[in-house]
């Protein structure tokens, strides 16, 4: 029987606080909108709390919420949320991805973090994100990033960039072989969506 299965919407639950992201750190909060608007649906979404994955949904910015974003899952596509995903398997990876334009570029860049916190060399997303792709191969592993709540962050309060964690299919042996390919494929077809657009998306 399947683990990862349908979940319905139910409006009298109390709201996931894994989905409501506080902005109140980022001195550029209209870029910082606009620059997450360019991975809506093109990354998935994990939430700790309830250990779901959101393949499907919309990022929201309400008045009423002040300094805050809001993921909102698509309530007619319930079966695009993943359930039973460990937060064990679910790790931070170190790299970020940034707008090309602060750097003089087209297109994204990723870059990795230092010990501190600084940004180390950003290279064009689709170049970089193939080389990291071909190295986990090689070890028989697969690169499967997600984001989580307080992934969108800003450098030297100017320039807004996206944390990335990466999913570990290896942590989730409780899921069925299948369910751990439909769940690869699904994180995979995202991130394929992202790499062919990268060099056009611009905040």
């Amino acid at each position: 029987m399947s683990t990862i299965n349908f979940q319905e919407v139910n409006l009298d639950k109390k709201p996931n606080l894994d989905l409501i992201w506080d902005l109140d750190r980022l001195e550029q909060r209209e870029l910082a909108q606009r620059f997450i608007r360019l991975f809506e649906n093109r990354l998935c979404v994990y939430s700790e709390s309830v250990s779901q994955l959101y393949t499907n949904y919309g990022l929201h910015f309400p008045a009423e919420l002040g300094r805050k974003m809001v993921v909102l899952p698509n309530p007619y596509a319930f079966h695009d949320t993943l359930n039973h995903i460990s937060p064990y398997s679910v790790r931070k990876t170190g790299l970020c991805v940034l707008p090309g334009q602060f750097q003089g570029h087209n297109g994204l860049l990723l870059a990795r973090l230092g010990a501190q916190g600084e940004m180390l060399q950003a290279r064009p997303f689709k170049s970089a994100l193939a080389q990291i792709i071909s190295k986990l191969k090689q070890n028989g592993d697969v690169f499967l990033p997600v984001l989580m709540k307080g992934d969108l962050r800003e450098f030297d309060q100017r320039m807004p960039y996206l944390h990335l964690h990466r999913l570990q299919l290896t942590q989730l042996p409780h899921l069925s072989a299948f369910e751990r390919n439909d769940l690869q494929q699904t994180v995979t077809r995202k991130l394929l969506m992202l790499y062919r657009q990268a060099d056009q998306l611009s905040c």
